[in-house]
């Protein structure tokens, strides 16, 4: 028994949205990642660099961004 309206909820459009946002947080936690010192005793000033305090948190916001984007993206009508 099949109805006429047996649509999924998302497109192929919707799924690909997803998983550049996927990759683009990812790739965010990927940046934020290291700046740790081999000596647990000494200081490092590594952690403070703009790439994990700056370029990575960003990249993060914007996949998020993009996530909801391909969440909310409403499919073409087709008549």
């Amino acid at each position: 028994m099949s109805n006429s309206n047996d649509t999924f909820v998302f497109t192929r459009e919707n799924y690909k949205l997803m998983i550049i946002g996927l990759v683009v947080v990812f790739l965010g936690y990927i940046l934020m990642v290291g700046g740790a010192s081999d000596d647990p005793t000494k200081f490092s000033p590594t952690i403070f660099n703009a790439q994990r305090l700056t370029v990575s948190p960003i990249l993060i916001i914007i996949g998020f961004i993009i996530e909801i984007f391909a969440i909310m993206k409403k499919p073409k009508q087709q008549d």
